[in-house]
């Protein structure tokens, strides 16, 4: 697709035909199996490709463009099974948001409540009832796949529902509260510098005859 209209008036498009709501839910819950799938085939076919046609491996999109063209489908299903159905020109941060929150109930992540005896626990004993949900770092990267298509498909930077204010502080609000139900920490680590062989010596200008006066 070039554009955005071309995006909004896709519903005859036979790749995101799909009236049946429960579709997002396959295609959400199982993105990352999917695009391994796609991934393997992708590199089966390249491994056959003679070397004669270099132009072949130019051509083949990369996991991650498969990936963000699946998620910006997705989200184009997420709009038309919206009630009422939502065009993408009328999509805000408040959408992005219902989106997400939409999807969590298909999440895999553990996140443990306050009153649970395992909040704050890394690795607990046994099994609880708490909630499942999307984890903050697959939100995080669905939204940057999401951004970049938003843009590369015509719309204005300043006009990018995905980049909002709102949803950076709900993706910055779901990595603290799931940090600390989970005990874990998001905090980048520093990337340690190996060490640095020693100078060598300096090159010595005595000479024997030096060494003799």
């Amino acid at each position: 697709m070039n554009s955005l209209q071309e995006f909004e008036s896709s519903s005859n498009n036979k790749d995101m035909i799909n009236t049946n709501p429960m579709s997002i839910i396959t295609s959400s819950s199982s993105t990352s199996s999917s695009m391994m799938t796609l991934s393997s085939t992708t590199s089966a076919s390249s491994s056959t490709t003679s070397p004669s046609s270099p132009s072949a491996a130019t051509t083949t999109p990369s996991r991650y463009e498969n990936q963000k063209r699946r998620d910006w489908n997705t989200f184009g299903q997420y709009l038309r099974n919206h009630r009422p159905p939502l065009s993408l020109s009328r999509c805000s941060g408040a959408h992005v948001l219902e989106f997400l929150r939409y999807l969590d109930q298909f999440g895999k992540t553990k996140v443990h409540t306050q009153i649970c005896p395992f909040f704050g626990h890394p690795n607990p004993p046994a099994p609880c009832p708490c909630p499942l949900r999307q984890a903050w770092g697959s939100l995080d990267a669905l939204i940057g796949r999401l951004r970049a298509a938003f843009e590369e498909n015509g719309g204005k930077p300043e006009a990018n529902p995905f980049g909002a204010r709102a949803v950076r502080l709900y993706l910055r609000e779901v990595r603290d509260s799931q940090a600390k139900a989970r005990g874990i920490s998001y905090e980048k680590k520093k990337r340690k510098r190996p060490p640095q062989p020693p100078p060598p010596p300096p090159p010595s200008n005595a000479t024997g005859t030096d060494l003799d006066h």
